[in-house]
């Protein structure tokens, strides 16, 4: 667990220190893997998305990867002076996502680093923490199921994961977008047609 940056290919970027001992586990043997969750999962971790990157994380020049890693951590340039850190690149040869309850498999390290970021990324928490708090009705609707409970999980471009419960029984379930959003606006829009086409 430590924090990370992405490059263009997906590859995570580490600022670690020599005397932690995953670094010193690194110079022993290179291979790793970094579990990246969601944030705020409804309150259940398990059926949150998440995504483990599987490779090789070698040493890199810091000219390489600094302004990128520095962009997202401004504090870490404190420590950029001191001798005994160091920059660190995961190579991805191995991509394995769970997006929820039943949904889960391994992704090819060429699909992996041609994708690009979701444009809901940043917003997902956010939409996530909104439809579970103020819309729980809308999602029982939208499952189409005979559910006691329903939270959203995961959300992306292109639909968004639930997790349903019935009874005893709990279970996951994709549900696709009508139709591709870009934005939280777009977002917003199919999901107030989707809970219309439910009431309906």
């Amino acid at each position: 667990m430590m924090p990370y940056a992405v490059d263009e290919l997906g590859r995570a970027i580490f600022f670690i220190s020599s005397m932690a001992m995953h670094t010193q586990n690194l110079r022993e043997d290179a291979r790793a893997s970094l579990l990246i969750t969601q944030p705020d999962a409804a309150g259940d971790p398990l059926g949150a998305a998440r995504l483990t990157l599987v490779g090789t994380a070698t040493q890199v020049e810091a000219a390489e990867v600094r302004e990128l890693y520095l962009s997202r951590y401004a504090n870490a340039r404190a420590w950029q002076d001191y001798t005994d850190f160091f920059w660190f690149r995961l190579e991805v040869s191995g991509v394995y996502f769970i997006g929820g309850f039943g949904v889960m498999g391994w992704v090819t390290p060429a699909d992996y680093a041609a994708a690009s970021p979701d444009p809901l990324a940043d917003a997902g928490p956010g939409i996530i923490r909104h439809m579970n708090a103020d819309h729980a009705d809308v999602l029982r609707r939208i499952a189409g199921e005979d559910v006691d409970e329903a939270a959203m999980t995961s959300v992306d471009r292109l639909g968004f994961h639930l997790r349903l419960k019935s009874g005893e029984r709990v279970h996951g379930r994709r549900v696709n977008f009508p139709r591709e959003v870009t934005s939280t606006e777009e977002a917003r829009a199919v999901f107030i047609e989707m809970a219309r086409t439910a009431r309906g």
